[in-house]
């Protein structure tokens, strides 16, 4: 099973930008996360094509299952 923690911002055009992190150390401490956040949003480090980073709408924890199948 593939964990993923998913960073979700608000963008400066009023739309939404998300970023995956894979295998996510957990429990997830939600105040590290938002700190974590708020650090990114302040360094500018990302720019989407919906402009930049502005503020912090949520983060979550998102399983995938995947089964592989032969082919004959």
């Amino acid at each position: 099973m593939a964990k993923a923690l998913e960073l979700q911002f608000a963008t400066e055009t009023g739309k939404s930008a998300r970023i995956s992190l894979d295998n996510p150390k957990e429990p997830v401490d939600p105040a590290a996360v938002k700190q974590s956040m708020d650090q990114i949003i302040a360094a500018d480090a990302f720019l989407t094509a919906n402009g930049k980073l502005v503020s912090a709408a949520g983060a979550r924890v998102v399983e995938r299952n995947v089964t592989d199948y032969t082919l004959a």
